[in-house]
C-alpha cells in the first residue's frame, strides 16, 4: 500500500520520492561496503545528506546527482574509518600503560622514574599528564597553552625516546 498513490500527490512528488529513495539506497550500499564498523552506516549516510544539502550549489550536472552523492558518502566513510583507527590506536596504547601500571613492581617503578628523569621537563610533564593523569591532548594543550598538534608531536617523540632508552638499556644488561 503506497501512501503517495492514495494521497492525491501530483506525479512530480512521486518521481522525487523515488529519486530520494534510490539516492539513499545507493549511498547506504557504498557506506556499508567501505566502513569497518557497519553500525556507523546510518550516521555516515545522515552526515552525507547534510553535506549534500550544504554543497548542492557545487553540483554542475543534475543527472550526476547519484554518483556525486555516492562519492560524498564514500569520502565520509573513509573519514569515519580513519577516526576509528586513531581512536583504537590511542585506546590500545593507553590500556597498555594502564595495564602495566597496575601490576608493576617497585623496582620497575624506580626504573621508570629514572627513565622519566632523563627526559626534559616539558616532555616528562606531557607524558605524565597523558598517561598517568589520563588527560586528553586538548586538555593538556589548554593547560600548557600549546597547540594540540605540538602536544601530540611531543608526546609521540617522548614515547619514542623512552622506548629507545629502554631498548638501549636492555642491550647493556
Amino acid at each position: 500500500m503506497d501512501i503517495h498513490r492514495e494521497s492525491g500527490f501530483p506525479e512530480v512528488f512521486r518521481a522525487e520520492d523515488e529519486v530520494l529513495c534510490e539516492l539513499y539506497t545507493q549511498m547506504l550500499k557504498v557506506v556499508r561496503h567501505k566502513l569497518w564498523h557497519k553500525n556507523d552506516a546510518g550516521d555516515v549516510v545522515q552526515e552525507a545528506w547534510v553535506r549534500i544539502l550544504e554543497k548542492q550549489s557545487t553540483l554542475r550536472h543534475k543527472e550526476k546527482l547519484i554518483p556525486w552523492a555516492k562519492a560524498i558518502a564514500a569520502n565520509l566513510a573513509s573519514n569515519a574509518n580513519r577516526v576509528r583507527r586513531h581512536e583504537r590506536i590511542d585506546d590500545h596504547q593507553e590500556l597498555e600503560l594502564v595495564g602495566i601500571g597496575s601490576v608493576i613492581e617497585p623496582e620497575s617503578m624506580m626504573e621508570l622514574s629514572d627513565l622519566l628523569g632523563q627526559l626534559d621537563p616539558v616532555t616528562r610533564t606531557l607524558l605524565l599528564y597523558k598517561f598517568y593523569y589520563g588527560l586528553k591532548d586538548a586538555e593538556i594543550a589548554a593547560a600548557l597553552q600549546l597547540p594540540v598538534g605540538t602536544v601530540k608531536a611531543r608526546i609521540h617523540r617522548g614515547k619514542a625516546r623512552l622506548k629507545t632508552q629502554v631498548n638501549s638499556g636492555d642491550r647493556h644488561t
